[in-house]
């Protein structure tokens, strides 16, 4: 259908590095778009919306108008023809084949300054999970996390170990959701059974909500092909590793698992329906993320997700990210520092890793600091190019890029991320596993157990309380020692007495930060 068109403004994609264009869409394959809509949007914009693009034959699917999404369905040459896109078909190493596209979204004329955003025409992704299997011994660590050269590897640590060390409130977290963003990977009910049976923790109730994606089982995961099980499987140690972290901390409260695509839409459509989700989780744990400035977001797309953080914050979720394991680098390979998103949005709780050196807890660094360089890795934390410093975080944390202003500063705390690792099961047999994404829902559950202790105060956004007078000096164990310098840039941000960009405010002492929010 033919009309005056507009650019979309930061709806422009970049070309996917290493992503080859290999032929065109088929023009009768059935495509869903979430199309973002003006904050404060009236009825009328919905239905301006529905109507112009209803010309081009989409049809709606679902909408959410507290957070201003329309799930939209159609053909790609209806999608096409209304959005100007140049779809094409891309081959992406280990991801396949995927939809995608390249330069700026185009809308109809009558939609420009109502619609924000056009999502789910690019399938690449935007979701890497901050998991760190394998070696994670300190023994690679630096000279000054090192420990004996004859030391003994540590047995990982169980939940009751973790409920002594970081001192949990009382409780099991019942009366309590915590919701856990997935983006990708299967969900093995009989290991988390016997992950409680092996720490003596009753079963908690785990409800898995498909958002475009529905998690595979173990035997689907069987049937596929060599190439595609390796990351399918690295996919559901990530997903097993949150829900047993939080299982185990809180057999008590009711576990909500949002499985999304690694894509932008996936993004949005999970924030949507988390924010819908009835009961409304305390807390959500997001253990995936890429650089915040990393070229394959688009401007927008950082926009919407953070439009729905801060709604998150507005209703008392605190939403629990972690901040990468890859270190200041955050795998981008440049001369500059880096750091996560969507840990690095000022509507979130950032969580970084520490590591045991003997009776000490550091930062967490295993050689070389990279994940990408063969070998082990290490926290992120820095300063954001992207968010400013909200209010709130009067610290003074400088940017270690040259001419950068000093940003939101990640993280604001830390938990175990590195040696000796979380002990947990997987495809029935014991296992250990840990990054950055084992602290963050570690750090899920013990809100919901702060939460469960104290149903008489309001639910509120974590993170601007923890900088409130001397709750960040009385609710956490500082941590002073450790660095999280990655190959590229070669430099990182060193741990020091109080607050510092690689371990916020410490670890929890989770039975004295109950106390300072509920004076």
């Amino acid at each position: 259908m033919a009309g005056a068109h507009v650019r979309l403004e930061g709806s422009g994609r970049a070309p996917k590095r290493g992503a080859v264009r290999v032929g065109d869409i088929d023009p009768g394959e059935a495509v869903e778009v979430t199309v973002t809509v003006r904050r404060h949007a009236r009825p009328v914009d919905f239905d301006t919306v529905k109507r112009t693009l209803g010309r081009f034959g989409l049809t709606v699917h679902a909408e959410y108008p507290a957070t201003g999404s329309l799930i939209m369905r159609g053909t790609a040459a209806q999608i096409e023809d209304a959005f100007k896109a140049g779809l094409g078909v891309y081959s992406h190493g280990e991801d396949g084949l995927l939809r995608g596209r390249e330069g700026d979204v185009h809308i109809p004329s009558e939609l420009d300054g109502i619609v924000t955003g056009v999502f789910g025409l690019d399938q690449r992704r935007v979701a890497r999970r901050s998991e760190h299997a394998g070696a994670m011994h300190p023994a690679n660590a630096p000279a000054v996390n090192a420990p004996a050269a004859d030391a003994p590897a540590a047995a990982p640590l169980g939940p009751a170990e973790f409920e002594q060390r970081y001192r949990f409130p009382d409780g099991d977290g019942a009366g309590q959701t915590v919701a856990i963003a997935e983006f990708g990977g299967g969900y093995f009910p009989d290991d988390v059974r016997a992950f409680c049976r092996t720490h003596g923790r009753s079963v908690p109730r785990v409800d898995t909500v498909s958002v475009g994606y529905t998690p595979m089982t173990p035997a689907e995961i069987a049937a596929l092909s060599a190439e595609q099980q390796g990351p399918a499987i690295g996919e559901s140690h990530e997903v097993m590793m949150d829900v047993e972290i939080v299982a185990g901390l809180c057999p008590g409260a009711r576990i909500s698992v949002f499985f999304a695509p690694f894509d932008q839409k996936g993004w949005i459509d999970m924030l949507d329906a988390v924010l819908a989700a009835d009961p409304a989780p305390v807390t959500l744990c997001v253990s995936w993320g890429l650089a915040e400035d990393a070229p394959d977001w688009s401007a927008v797309a950082l926009e919407e997700i953070d439009r729905r953080l801060e709604a998150a914050a507005s209703r008392g979720i605190t939403v629990c990210a972690a901040t990468g394991d890859d270190g200041s680098g955050d795998q981008m390979h440049d001369a500059n520092a880096h750091v996560h998103f969507p840990a690095s949005s000022p509507f979130v709780l950032a969580v970084g890793g520490t590591m045991l050196d003997g009776a000490d807890e550091v930062v967490w660094w295993n050689a070389p600091g990279d994940r990408s360089q063969h070998g082990g890795g290490s926290t992120g934390g820095g300063v954001s190019v992207k968010f400013p410093r909200p209010k709130w975080q009067d610290v003074r944390v400088k940017s270690r890029n040259a001419g950068a202003t000093d940003g939101r500063v990640v993280p604001d705390v830390a938990a175990l991320a590195g040696p000796p690792g979380y002990s947990l099961v997987f495809d029935g047999r014991p296992t250990m596993n840990g990054g950055t994404s084992a602290a963050a829902p570690l750090w899920a559950a013990l809100i919901a157990r702060i939460a469960a202790q104290a149903p008489h105060k309001p639910s509120a956004f974590l993170t601007p309380l923890i900088y409130t007078g001397q709750r960040g000096a009385t609710g956490f164990t500082d941590i002073t020692k450790g660095n999280n310098a990655s190959p590229q840039p070669g430099f990182g941000y060193d741990a020091a007495a109080g607050f510092d960009a690689v371990s916020g405010w410490g670890v929890p002492d989770g039975k004295a930060l109950l106390a300072s929010l509920t004076q």
